[in-house]
Order: structure tokens, then C-alpha cells, then sequence
């Protein structure tokens, strides 16, 4: 089933799941469009450069919840998947906490640029990873 962007429910479940106290780390997995889909303009731009603008814009509001980008790149291949499963984008990004997460996505400047993301992602994952503390 593709996914592009999280439900209110899955939003609600990782909140009420997720320690407040913790950073917590999203694993992204991106599949792009041939061609970025908005509804209510008329660009024409691929899925990958929707997305890397989207990327561009969307810094300053991970930023300013005091998060950071800590790897992105590109898959070559999965070792254990199901054989039509790829991605073409890898991000992770760590945030002080989940609640910085939340009030990134819901920051007025962030619901400016996410329309990037929706039009240029066919197929995702947004997965909340706590680190182990050992």
C-alpha cells in the first residue's frame, strides 16, 4: 500500500507511544514520482527535484526546532525485501524530541512547504526510532 503522508491516527499512536524526554531519530524512505504532482499549481518539475526543493525550504523549520539531517543518500539495493520494494531516497533526521517533531509539522511555515513533498513522493515510510541507550 503506498503511503504518502502520516494520518492523524498514526500521528496520535507514535505521540502517545514515544518517551517526551528522548531524542528520537525518523528513518525516511522516499520512492519518487516520474513527474512532482501539485493540486493547486501548475509546475512542471520531476518528483526529485519537487522534493529536493522541498528539502531547501523545509531547513530552516528543522532547524528551528533544533533538529538535524544525520545521513541522506540513496539505496543501491535491498538485501532482505520483498523483490519490488525500492526506495530512492534515505534520510535520517534526529529530533530532541518527539514533541520538537510535532511542532515542527504543525508550524505554519512548515504547512507552507510540505505541498513539495506531497506532490513529489509516490511512495514513503516515516518510521520514530529511539536510540538504545547502553
Amino acid at each position: 500500500m503506498e503511503a504518502v503522508n502520516p494520518t492523524p491516527e498514526q500521528l496520535q499512536k507514535v505521540l502517545s507511544d514515544t518517551p517526551k524526554d528522548q531524542p528520537v531519530v525518523m528513518l525516511n524512505l522516499l520512492r519518487f514520482r516520474d513527474r512532482a504532482n501539485y493540486t493547486d499549481e501548475s509546475t512542471d518539475r520531476s518528483g526529485r527535484e519537487a522534493y529536493k526543493l522541498y528539502m531547501q525550504e523545509a531547513a530552516a523549520c528543522v532547524k528551528a526546532v533544533g533538529a538535524e539531517v544525520i545521513w541522506s543518500g540513496h539505496s543501491v539495493g535491498s538485501l532482505i525485501a520483498p523483490p519490488d520494494e525500492s526506495w530512492d531516497q534515505v534520510l535520517l533526521v534526529r529530533y530532541p524530541s518527539i514533541d520538537a517533531f510535532m511542532a515542527m509539522i504543525e508550524s505554519s511555515d512548515y504547512k507552507g512547504v510540505v505541498k513539495h513533498r506531497t506532490a513529489a513522493v509516490r511512495d514513503s515510510r516515516l518510521v520514530a526510532n529511539l536510540e538504545d541507550r547502553v
